[in-house]
């Protein structure tokens, strides 16, 4: 079912950072390359309805971590806010482990959280606007 090539003790995951466009990455599959790859220790989250987890530092809000990307349930109201760099991958029920992420969930999840994003607080609570990611601004402006 996993369509996927896994390489020898490698996963392929999506790597998401505040204020950078998500991005596919190749990471050891061993807890302290997990642990360095979000910046601390890690805290497995799985709000989606697909077996994907999303692999966060369990302390980045309590850290004042700058926050990343939103998490929107199914009926597209704000469930969460993830705060610094997290990762997605595959974690089917029946896995002791995480996974290199199928090619349809990678496109999916790599569209979900390509852009980066920026909050507001506001009277009606947090506002969520996508950007530009940094290094892109420069140039956009500058084509004609």
């Amino acid at each position: 079912m996993n369509n996927v090539k896994e390489t020898e003790g490698l996963i392929n995951v999506l790597l998401v950072k505040p204020g950078e466009e998500a991005k596919m990455v190749e990471i050891n599959d061993n807890l302290e390359s997990m642990q360095n790859a979000i910046g601390g220790m890690i805290e497995e989250y799985m709000p989606f309805e697909d077996d994907v987890a999303i692999v966060c530092n369990e302390e980045g809000k309590l850290m004042g971590l700058p926050p990343s990307r939103a998490i929107y349930g199914e009926d597209g109201r704000l469930m969460d806010v993830m705060s610094g760099t997290f990762f997605v991958c595959y974690a089917p029920i029946e896995s002791e482990r995480f996974l290199s992420l199928p090619t349809d969930l990678e496109k999916k999840y790599t569209e979900m959280f390509k852009s980066p994003e920026e909050f507001f607080r506001t009277t009606e609570g947090i506002k969520v606007v996508k950007i530009e990611p940094k290094g892109r601004e420069k140039s956009a402006g500058m084509e004609r």
